[in-house]
């Protein structure tokens, strides 16, 4: 056993390896480069110019933001560069947040592409901590409710992700760090078909979903499985999820690169005005989606032979095994089934932002604190917590810089587990 973990370990570490080095050749190959993606509660902005410049205020290049609101000028060389963006072709009602920011000095570094970040606010929008009526005049209320539709958008998608995690814990025990690389899987696999094959992302997603589910069996059937029947601990396998996520996620950096990709269709809609709520149709499409599916599972566990079975393989694997249940078999069936959850979640999260390779990394801290505010082991659970959180994550923003609002999540996740340690539907147990 000692010997079969060592060569998994070494040969797990050797792919890493490779492909590591590999990506960074291929992305460091692409040269220097200042690039940027703009966007405003989620929506792209395109037709807004950025030119770039020398430290002496040497002309380097221009680009203009696309429809999905990205933008690139290459650079001859490492440096420090002057990145501006023109104020006078913002659209009409858009603004800086701040406008004396409107010239950015960045460094760029050897081989690498940098990053530039502008902050856009709805210029008809009272400035933050200026709203007048002590901050309860209509605009400011106006914002509240924008932020909770946002905040619920993305507490949905969360939600999706997290019901996969919190039920292959349930049943399996396994705290999985790779599953927000199912949610990055998920999404490519939708971008390879969309624009690679030239599918029609109404086709494709489908097709990406199905490949997902059988990933999510072959990976139980071939890998965890395996581990199980090995005897192998819970630490053990946590740390070997860890290992696994490093390698999903250079794989992907090493097929797909490191720049931010987009699908062919549904990348930048105009918005509709639903009383106080600005929202693309893309966006309530996706949230009736989210929602049917997730009443789905909840009906599928509470009602389905393979539902009442799988809590009880969560419940007592042993006491199910007993009662005739297979358990293998459920654990398998709950694999490709989560894991076909989290491709859908990543598909939807990618008709809301660019692609790129950290995209479920990005969100898995989000997915965990879903799960363990919600109770640990339960779907309905995961649910409630990841609604909580995006909705947290995003009203947070009336009173903290955006870039903070993750932080927002955590320190709810710890003042609700300091007042019920077990999440707000989760069990108490006795220990010892």
């Amino acid at each position: 056993m000692r010997r079969a973990v060592i060569a998994f370990t070494a040969f797990m570490g050797g792919l890493i390896f490779v492909f590591l080095a590999g990506a960074s050749t291929a992305w460091a190959a692409e040269g220097e480069e200042v690039r940027g993606t703009l966007r405003i509660q989620g929506q792209p902005v395109a037709g807004v110019k950025i030119t770039v410049a020398t430290d002496a205020d040497a002309p380097v290049g221009e680009a203009t933001t696309g429809a999905d609101g990205t933008w690139k000028v290459a650079v001859d060389k490492a440096g420090s560069y002057k990145v501006t963006l023109d104020q006078a072709t913002l659209p009409a009602g858009k603004a800086l947040r701040d406008p004396n920011r409107g010239t950015l000095t960045v460094q760029v570094f050897e081989g690498n592409a940098r990053n530039v970040l502008f902050g856009l606010v709805d210029a008809n929008a009272p400035p933050q901590g200026q709203q007048g009526d002590g901050g309860g005049g209509s605009s400011y209320w106006t914002r509240v409710a924008q932020l909770v539709f946002e905040g619920l958008n993305l507490g949905l998608i969360i939600a999706l992700g997290a019901v996969g995690l919190s039920l292959i814990f349930g049943t399996t025990g396994l705290t999985n760090f790779a599953h927000g690389e199912l949610l990055t899987i998920g999404a490519f696999l939708a971008f390879f078909f969309n624009t690679v094959i030239g599918l029609h992302l109404l086709i494709a997603a489908p097709i990406a979903l199905v490949i997902a589910a059988g990933l999510g069996w072959g990976q139980d059937r071939f890998f965890w499985g395996q581990l199980r029947r090995r005897k192998t601990g819970l630490i053990s396998m946590m740390i070997i999820s860890i290992g696994l996520a490093l390698f999903l996620r250079a794989l992907l950096l090493f097929l797909f690169g490191g720049g931010g990709e987009s699908y062919d269709q549904y990348v930048a809609q105009a918005g509709i005005q639903i009383g106080p709520i600005s929202a693309t149709p893309k966006s309530l499409i996706a949230m009736g989606i989210e929602i049917v599916v997730l009443i789905a599972v909840g009906l599928a566990l509470t009602y389905t032979r393979l539902g009442k079975a799988t809590r009880a393989v969560a419940d007592n694997p042993a006491l199910a095994s007993s009662s005739g249940i297979n358990v293998d078999r459920v654990i398998r069936l709950v694999w490709a089934s989560g894991t076909c959850i989290a491709a859908l979640a990543g598909i939807l999260l990618g008709t809301t932002q660019n692609l790129n390779f950290q995209m479920g990394q990005q969100v898995l801290l989000l997915m965990f604190a879903g799960v363990t505010l919600g109770g640990l082991g339960t779907a309905f659970g995961a649910l409630v917590g990841s609604l909580v959180v995006g909705m947290f994550v995003q009203v947070s923003t009336l009173w903290i810089p955006p870039e903070m609002k993750t932080i927002g999540a955590l320190v709810v996740l710890i003042i609700v587990l300091m007042v019920r340690p077990q999440g707000i539907l989760g069990r108490r147990e006795r220990i010892g």
